[in-house]
């Protein structure tokens, strides 16, 4: 399949920007459905204006600078042995340590 440049227009300023083949092979690699509707200067406004918003809500796991890493100890749905994730798991969703999750990983990638 072959690309072509687009031109799109910004949902935010309505300007015009240019979807690349490049960034368009990537997006169809990924299987990412719809296309971009912002222009670069647009998106990474909207990114620093939702950071700097969720940043300062009380109970945040974040600071002015940006996320902070948040760690849980959880026990493994897979060996059972106690492991530290860098997220807070989901009730009713298996966490799984290092070892687990890589053997997941590969079991998936070769099925």
């Amino acid at each position: 399949m072959e690309f072509q440049d687009k031109t799109l227009k910004c949902v935010d300023c309505g300007a015009d920007f240019v979807f690349t083949a490049g960034e368009q092979l990537f997006f169809h690699d990924k299987h990412f459905k719809n296309e971009p509707k912002r222009c670069k200067d647009c998106k990474n406004k909207r990114m620093s204006h939702v950071g700097r918003g969720r940043a300062s809500s009380p109970g945040s796991d974040q600071h002015a600078g940006g996320y902070q890493k948040v760690e849980t100890k959880a026990t493994c749905s897979g060996c059972g042995k106690e492991t530290t994730v860098p997220f807070r798991p989901t009730q009713g969703r298996p966490v799984f340590c290092r070892e687990c999750f890589q053997q997941r990983r590969t079991a998936a990638a070769t099925a």
